[in-house]
C-alpha cells in the first residue's frame, strides 16, 4: 500500500465526499456507457475497484437486478458515504463493500469469493500510482469469459491543444494523471492471459472506454 497516496485520499475526500457526486457528474463522462456494456450473466459477480461513493454500484444494481455486487476502495471516508447511500437506497444487503488496495486485495478474505465475472475501474486508474499493478492483479481474478471494463480520462488527441493542456494541468492539481499507455498495457495483458481488447474514444478523446475479455 502506498501510504502517502492513502493519506492524500483521506485529506482530499474528508470534505469533498459530501459534494462528490454533484460536482463529478458533468465531467466524469462515459460511466453510463460502461454500465450499459457490462451485461453480467444472471447471478454473476461484479466488482468495482475504487468504488468511491457507490454511484456506479447503485446504477449497476438497478440495471442488473440479478447481479451480485461488490466494491472496494482505499478511502475509508468514501466508503462511509457509499455505505450510507446504499443503505438509504435499500441496497445495503445486496452490495458488499470493503476497505482494500487495488494492487493487493484478496477477494477470498474480503468476500469469500475467488473471482468476478465483471471488474470495473471507473476513473480510478488515473488516481492509482501503481496502476499497471492494479490491472494485472484484477485480471488474475477474472474467470474464463470474464471481462475488465474501464472508463477514464483519455489522451484528448481530438481536443484543441490548449484545451487538452489546460485539462491536464487542472487534473494534476488533484493527483490525477491520464494513462496514455492504457490500451497498450491491456493488449500486453491480453497476450499474457489469452484474451482480446476492445477500445473506444469517447467525446473526442476526452475519455477512454476499454474492455478486456479473458478467453
Amino acid at each position: 500500500m502506498d501510504h502517502d497516496h492513502k493519506a492524500f485520499l483521506e485529506r482530499n475526500y474528508r470534505f469533498q465526499r459530501h459534494i462528490y457526486d454533484l460536482t463529478r457528474e458533468r465531467y466524469l463522462l462515459g460511466r453510463n456507457t460502461l454500465i450499459a456494456g457490462l451485461v453480467p450473466p444472471d447471478g454473476g459477480r461484479v466488482l468495482e475497484v475504487g468504488c468511491g461513493t457507490a454511484r456506479n454500484l447503485v446504477h449497476i444494481a438497478r440495471t442488473y437486478p440479478l447481479a451480485q455486487l461488490y466494491g472496494i476502495d482505499l478511502s475509508e471516508a468514501m466508503l462511509e458515504v457509499a455505505d450510507k447511500k446504499l443503505r438509504s437506497g435499500g441496497l445495503g444487503e445486496r452490495v458488499r463493500l470493503a476497505h482494500a488496495d487495488a494492487t493487493s486485495f484478496n477477494p477470498q478474505a474480503l468476500f469469500g469469493v475467488s473471482s468476478f465475472e465483471r471488474i470495473v475501474f471507473s476513473y480510478a486508474l488515473s488516481m492509482i500510482p501503481s496502476w499497471q499493478a492494479a490491472l494485472h492483479h484484477a485480471v488474475d481474478h477474472l474467470p474464463p469469459n470474464g471481462s475488465l471494463h474501464i472508463v477514464d480520462f483519455g489522451q484528448g488527441s481530438a481536443l484543441p491543444g490548449i484545451v487538452n493542456r489546460a485539462l491536464r494541468a487542472w487534473l494534476r492539481r488533484f493527483h490525477v494523471e491520464p494513462r496514455d499507455t492504457l490500451v497498450r498495457e491491456l493488449r500486453a495483458i491480453a497476450g499474457r492471459i489469452g484474451g482480446n481488447v476492445y477500445s473506444s474514444d469517447l467525446h473526442n478523446g476526452y475519455a477512454d472506454y476499454v474492455v478486456l475479455t479473458r478467453r
